[in-house]
């Protein structure tokens, strides 16, 4: 998937005004599972986006992978977008279904398991 056609599905599934909106709530839903895995899934899965997206990825990830349940997952979401706990939900429903759309089957299951 293209990097214009993965924002054009997530502004679509989180109704976003323009792409730039889509963008920044990419930017900000995918710094978080980037600090919740290893350094080697997060190369595995950043391999699969679009380059802007792989190296948003890149650039959040931690030296070392911290574990945190889904509503800090959540909370995480949205102190990156200044949103409420609800719009953070949101905000990542439409990133993560579109990441799971853009990457091979179980990637994002296998990596981005939040609900541990």
């Amino acid at each position: 998937m293209k990097y214009d056609g993965f924002l054009a599905r997530v502004r679509e599934r989180g109704e976003y005004t323009d792409q730039d909106e889509a963008a920044d709530v990419s930017n900000a839903v995918l710094e978080v599972p980037a600090q919740r895995i290893s350094p080697g899934e997060v190369k595995d899965l950043a391999s699969q986006l679009p380059g802007p997206l792989g190296q948003v990825l890149d650039r959040a990830t931690p030296q070392q992978a911290r574990s945190f349940g889904i509503e800090e997952f959540y909370r995480r979401v949205a102190e990156r977008t200044h949103a409420r706990p609800r719009t953070a939900q949101w905000d990542a429903s439409a990133v993560l279904t579109t990441v799971a759309d853009a990457v091979t089957g179980g990637t994002l299951e296998r990596h981005v398991s939040v609900g541990e």
